[in-house]
């Protein structure tokens, strides 16, 4: 029986992290959730719009995190294409989402009645 597939780490495949790893993404997890919890509760920023772009920001900083520590995705792994492929499914979904709004938001602007148009008159 064979026991390289178990024990080795064949070329051109990443390791699959280490517990060093885990607990930094966890850590920075942690506080990514936490720094936003903390400006809406205390409303520390007085500011709405302020805070939801920090909240944005520190969304998209946890999806980066939660892609490098836990999923492992970067250049070494599977030579790239593995990062590759995630980014290209990523700009799919933003171009999907982006565009649904977007046509959304001028079908809600021009096709809804405006008061005292012709539609009114009728």
């Amino acid at each position: 029986m064979s026991r390289s597939s178990h024990t080795g780490n064949p070329a051109g495949a990443s390791a699959h992290g280490h517990g060093r790893g885990y607990w930094v993404g966890t850590i920075l997890a942690i506080l990514l959730t936490a720094i936003p919890f903390w400006l809406v509760m205390s409303d520390a920023l007085h500011n709405a719009q302020a805070t939801i772009a920090v909240i944005f920001a520190m969304a998209l900083a946890q999806i980066v995190v939660h892609v490098i520590c836990f999923l492992h995705l970067d250049t070494r792994s599977e030579g790239g294409w593995s990062l590759l492929a995630f980014l290209f499914t990523t700009i799919i979904v933003v171009l999907t989402i982006g565009g649904s709004m977007w046509v959304m938001y001028h079908l809600n602007a021009n096709m809804m009645p405006m008061p005292g148009g012709a539609a009114g008159e009728m």
